[in-house]
């Protein structure tokens, strides 16, 4: 076998390890933007279910905190065959799972952990997937369900993954939330006990962080895990996750010192917060596209001609003054520039009502005809105002003759509802998770998408095909080529209109030591501390 991965000693080193045992001090309060639909992470593909879940979890590989590269976590070497087929993973030992009010562990992580994850994930017949059914919509959606062929074991601390084609993206997509190790051992206990669904309110994961209690729309409580196999990385005694859906709120209560750590903030009040000597605040280019998507399962967004119309009736420059308000720029393709094999040549139609208006008649759509346009009722990095996006584009719409009806539901329901369809036209967005093109041209556009991410319910063939051709190719400039056609292809089609790449800032007390702003939105606690 070709070996790939013994670098623990290095690149684990570099990722996990200080060069003393941190001795945890303090409670940090993060003001988060929503309640979590729950914590079993593969269920969910949301920032929010997802930031809540990261300090409960360790995965097999994870990204260097603040970089797309991947490191070693709980494998802490792995194998690659010539093939590029088969993946041998080394475990680290000596891992312990939490240790509750709920269960207690009897032994340490291993081998059998793995087949749990990845098996109730890959087998319909799982026991533990009929004992509670739920959807993996990041697992389906990057066809891991019918690319891993198996998933064994060949010593307690070894798992072998066996695929049926070569995935050039596999080891960064296991670096992702929906890959977070579970307790075979705990799920186990809840299958006994006849309550499999807690799972995903009461988890048990290796985190750095133990989950203690969560109460909806107003906190989440961890504490320190004192028995965590990397002790440089915890280093606050309580993580609290204080929840609050306005971001003014949020703001006012990092400026009072009642939380230490925000996100999200209005583009209005980033000034203010980089002029105040109690805080900082970290900018980053945002690795993100704010867009509007539409329902081609839903007449008459069915037709090309209407989306085309509806495209070229978005004044996007003005979207950008007033929702961004600079903090931007405008998008035309379907992923944000700096993504390797992002197509420069794609370009946005002229905007143009008269034409659109024409367009529209052609296509037999009626004056006055009624539409519903979905709005997001939080802010996200991609889109720091989705109520007055909508009514602008509700005022667009209405040029060409459209009358829009603008709807909005909670996050968690907005998410499943979309994922259902039920939507006309949807505002949503993306922050990459991986640093890899398929990450946005297969989990939101490809057709096994749909039902997760691909909330423009688009299935193209000829799309398809070369999505999931540039995914077994290996050699970078090779699927950049595909890449690039599936990028014109998807651009003339429009099941989208992208809108904006916004900049994250990332505001924080000046008091916190050691946060790292993902590229991939991801608000990680590993390692932060806080002066006391």
């Amino acid at each position: 076998m070709r070996h790939t991965f013994v670098l623990s000693a290095f690149i684990g080193t570099a990722l996990w390890a200080g060069a003393a045992c941190a001795q945890a001090a303090g409670s940090l309060v993060f003001c988060s933007e929503g309640s979590p639909a729950g914590f079993d992470t593969a269920q969910y593909t949301a920032a929010t279910d997802n930031d809540a879940a990261e300090p409960i979890y360790n995965r097999l590989v994870e990204f260097v905190r603040g970089e797309t590269s991947v490191a070693p976590a709980l494998a802490k070497s792995w194998d690659i065959s010539p093939d590029g087929l088969v993946y041998t993973f080394h475990l680290r030992e000596g891992v312990k799972f939490h240790t509750t009010k709920y269960f207690t562990p009897h032994r340490d992580f291993n081998a059998d952990d793995v087949l749990f994850t990845f098996n109730r994930m890959l087998d319909a017949e799982h026991p533990f997937r009929k004992a509670y059914p739920t959807e993996f919509p990041y697992f389906t959606g990057m066809s891991l369900n019918k690319n891993i062929a198996k998933v064994e074991k060949t010593g307690p601390l070894t798992v072998v993954m066996t695929l049926n084609s070569v995935d050039a993206a596999f080891i960064q997509n296991l670096a992702m939330s929906f890959a977070s190790i579970l307790s075979a051992e705990y799920a186990e206990q809840l299958l006994k006990a006849g309550t499999p669904s807690e799972i995903n309110q009461q988890p048990i994961g290796t985190g750095p962080y133990v989950f203690q209690r969560y109460q909806k729309d107003t906190q989440i409580r961890y504490a320190a895990n004192k028995q965590y196999w990397d002790p440089s990385q915890v280093k606050l005694d309580q993580l609290i996750f204080a929840i609050n859906t306005d971001a003014s709120v949020r703001v006012q209560k990092l400026k009072r010192d009642e939380c230490q750590v925000t996100l999200h903030p209005r583009p209005a009040d980033v000034a203010a917060l980089k002029s105040d000597p109690k805080l900082q605040v970290i900018e980053k280019p945002g690795f993100n596209l704010g867009y509007i998507a539409y329902n081609v399962r839903h007449k008459p967004f069915d037709q090309l001609e209407v989306r085309q119309a509806l495209d070229m009736a978005v004044n996007k420059p003005s979207i950008l003054n007033a929702v961004y308000q600079g903090a931007g720029q405008l998008a035309a393709n379907a992923m944000p520039p700096t993504q390797w094999s992002y197509d420069s040549t794609v370009k946005d139609a002229a905007y143009d009502p008269e034409r659109a208006r024409e367009l529209l008649k052609a296509a037999g759509v009626k004056e006055g005809t009624e539409i519903t346009l979905w709005a997001m009722p939080v802010q996200r990095p991609y889109n720091p105002n989705a109520k007055l996006m909508a009514e602008m584009l509700q005022a667009d719409w209405a040029k060409i003759g459209l009358k829009v009806k603008i709807v909005s539901y909670e996050w968690g329901e907005y998410i499943k509802r979309t994922k259902n369809g039920e939507h006309d036209i949807s505002l949503i967005g993306w922050t990459g998770d991986n640093g890899d093109p398929d990450n946005w041209l297969g989990t939101l556009y490809s057709c096994d998408a749909i039902g997760g991410n691909n909330y423009s319910m688009w299935c193209d063939p000829q799309y398809d095909k070369l999505i999931k051709q540039a995914k077994i190719v290996t050699d970078r400039e090779q699927r950049t080529v595909l890449y690039k056609q599936a990028q014109q292809l998807l651009k003339q089609q429009v099941p989208i209109t992208p809108i904006a790449h916004s900049t994250v800032n990332q505001p924080l007390s000046a008091k916190v030591n050691d946060f790292k702003v993902s590229p991939f939105g991801r608000n990680s606690f590993s390692g932060v501390s806080i002066e006391q």
